[in-house]
């Protein structure tokens, strides 16, 4: 038929071509890592990962203010070698308590000026929300990046 574009990704995408591939990019990069782990990641490299990210619930128990962030650098500093699988999530939860600890100050700062009583408490539900995702997901198999994390060890 005359007139009908034979691609459809070209005749639905509204898009910029610079978000497009940015898009791409960072699917295809999540499918590769989540196919390539997923295949040969064992059973207790999942278990460590995961256990990488709930350690950040120790910021929750214990009340020193870089509990969250010890917890999970311990436990990825004694796997990390052991398994690249581990390796990897322990540095993305350490970013993510880093990256929470930064939010959560800040937070706290501006209590000063009372929009800080609406901020801080929603850090922390952010917090044990993301948390308890990447849990799961590491436990699965699957990497997972934290939103709004500042990548402080790559």
């Amino acid at each position: 038929m005359a007139g009908i574009n034979e691609n459809p990704e070209a005749a639905g995408s509204s898009e910029s071509g610079g978000q497009a591939e940015q898009k791409v990019g960072a699917e295809q990069f999540e499918q590769v890592q989540s196919a390539e782990l997923s295949a040969e990641v064992s059973k207790d490299a999942r278990m460590w990962a995961m256990f990488c990210h709930l350690a950040g619930l120790a910021g929750f128990v214990v009340p020193v203010i870089f509990a969250s962030i010890i917890a999970p650098l311990i436990v990825w500093q004694i796997k990390k070698d052991e398994f690249p699988f581990v390796d990897q999530q322990g540095k993305e939860a350490v970013n993510f308590q880093i990256s929470i600890l930064i939010y959560g100050l800040a937070a706290g700062l501006l209590c000063l000026v009372c929009v800080g009583f609406v901020l801080l408490p929603a850090v922390g539900i952010f917090k044990l929300v993301f948390l308890l995702i990447a849990a799961v997901k590491t436990n699965s198999g699957q990497a997972y990046r934290y939103p709004l994390c500042i990548r402080f060890i790559k």
